[in-house]
């Protein structure tokens, strides 16, 4: 079996020690949120938080690795509005991928030119739980994405997201050793060839769940697209992957569901996501979305950050 990387004993990420896991656990999950609204800040000018606006999203951020504000912006297309929150919360190290705009942020609309029809974000299909860059080496891990929305669609393109910690929480309560097989360091194995949306890459090597060096947080590298997955054959690898993909599809309460209306946006560490399938109408404004991709954590959001004693 592929060697697991080494995590600090007091980390409550440690399979060595449950104490720190269980004060951390605890923690995370008194008054978690049961619904997309607690997840909602309104915010009067998202060009410029007020202390209160900003310290309100730091606290969804901490305790749910994710944040949704209502601007009130509406269809204003400033790439602006969604660049000053990010940098707002220490985002600067931008992931200018393949198709995204010339700035680095990328406008997820139906998009028939080029290379877009090929590639799923560019389409009105649906789309299967991941979290983004999955794809992506470890030193080009994504550990921040925000979304910014412009237009929603006629009718559809709703997300479901799950904080990737709850994740984590409920496949060690009922295994430590999914947790263990999940953090090998060849658990998934994406091939060479192009990422998902279209670019030339090498192979990538990794774990499921790892630790961040400097912020000591988890950080999750999932999809559950079946083609160009290479999984390790070691039997709890292959048990863990089955559990986690029935735990996401099925039995996860802890997840929320909706839709981000014009002047709407997330800010999350990565989280799990996906998307609906979606229609337009023709001659009426088109979905569009700005998505920015990070090679930060939201700052502030690191273990230390959390305030709990001995960790």
């Amino acid at each position: 079996m592929s060697h697991l990387p080494e995590i600090p004993s007091d980390s409550p990420f440690s399979l060595a020690s449950s104490e720190h896991y269980n004060r951390w656990r605890d923690a995370k999950l008194e008054n978690y949120p049961t619904s997309l609204e607690q997840l909602v800040v309104q915010v009067a000018n998202p060009r410029a938080l007020t202390d209160a606006e900003y310290q309100a999203m730091l606290a969804r951020l901490r305790q749910t690795n994710m944040v949704i504000y209502d601007g009130g912006t509406g269809d204003d297309p400033d790439k602006a509005i969604p660049r000053a929150i990010g940098e707002r919360f220490g985002l600067r190290r931008m992931d200018a991928n393949y198709l995204s705009d010339e700035d680095g942020i990328t406008s997820l609309t139906v998009n028939p030119e080029g290379d877009h029809p090929s590639y799923i974000p560019y389409t009105n299909r649906a789309i299967r739980w991941h979290s983004d860059g999955y794809y992506n080496t470890e030193a080009k891990q994504i550990r921040s994405v925000m979304l910014h929305c412009v237009h929603p669609a006629a009718q559809g393109g709703e997300n479901r997201l799950i904080d990737h910690e709850v994740a984590y929480i409920r496949l060690r309560d009922e295994n430590p050793d999914y947790i263990h097989a999940l953090m090998l360091a060849d658990a998934m194995t994406i091939p060479p060839g192009k990422d998902a949306e279209g670019g030339s890459r090498g192979s990538a090597v990794g774990p499921v769940f790892s630790v961040e060096p400097q912020s000591g947080a988890l950080h999750m590298r999932y999809t559950a697209r079946k083609r160009n997955i290479g999984w390790s054959k070691e039997p709890l690898v292959q048990q863990a992957r089955d559990r986690l993909e029935l735990l996401l599809d099925k039995e996860v309460e802890a997840s929320f569901q909706g839709r981000l209306e014009s002047g709407m946006g997330l800010v999350c560490n990565n989280v799990l996501h996906d998307r609906a399938a979606f229609d337009d109408i023709p001659g009426a404004s088109q979905r569009l979305l700005y998505r920015a991709r990070y090679f930060d954590r939201v700052a502030h959001t690191g273990i230390s950050d959390l305030g709990l004693k001995g960790l």
